[in-house]
């Protein structure tokens, strides 16, 4: 089983909160148009963007993703840091592009996609 810690020691993942390390992470889905992901993204998996304000945790609250992975070195805003921790959502971070980090998790979840 993949959880959020073992998402963490695979990538090179920096952690902003960190809510339940023992969720488990059952796919992944990238994306940055919030309204699409809202109806889009698995409950239980490992959502990857580079949207960084406080509406990414509506969604991520909506959705109820294991984590959100912030690619290509993005930071989380000041309100959506706030926010993640009164929400309990796993708030992670990653210089690796939407692309390569999603490549990453695929192979963590043994998704090759062919």
């Amino acid at each position: 089983m993949i959880t959020v810690q073992t998402l963490i020691d695979a990538l090179p993942l920096s952690v902003f909160h960190l809510d339940d390390p023992d969720r488990p992470v059952e796919g992944g889905y990238c994306g940055d148009l919030l309204s699409w992901v809202m109806g889009r993204a698995p409950a239980g998996g490992a959502w990857l963007t580079i949207m960084s304000n406080v509406n990414v945790a509506a969604v991520a609250a909506l959705t109820d993703v294991s984590c959100v992975i912030l690619a290509e070195d993005v930071v989380p805003d000041p309100p959506l840091l706030d926010r993640a921790r009164t929400q309990g959502i796993t708030l992670l971070g990653t210089g690796l592009s939407v692309y390569d980090c999603a490549c990453r998790l695929g192979g963590l979840l043994g998704e090759t996609g062919l």
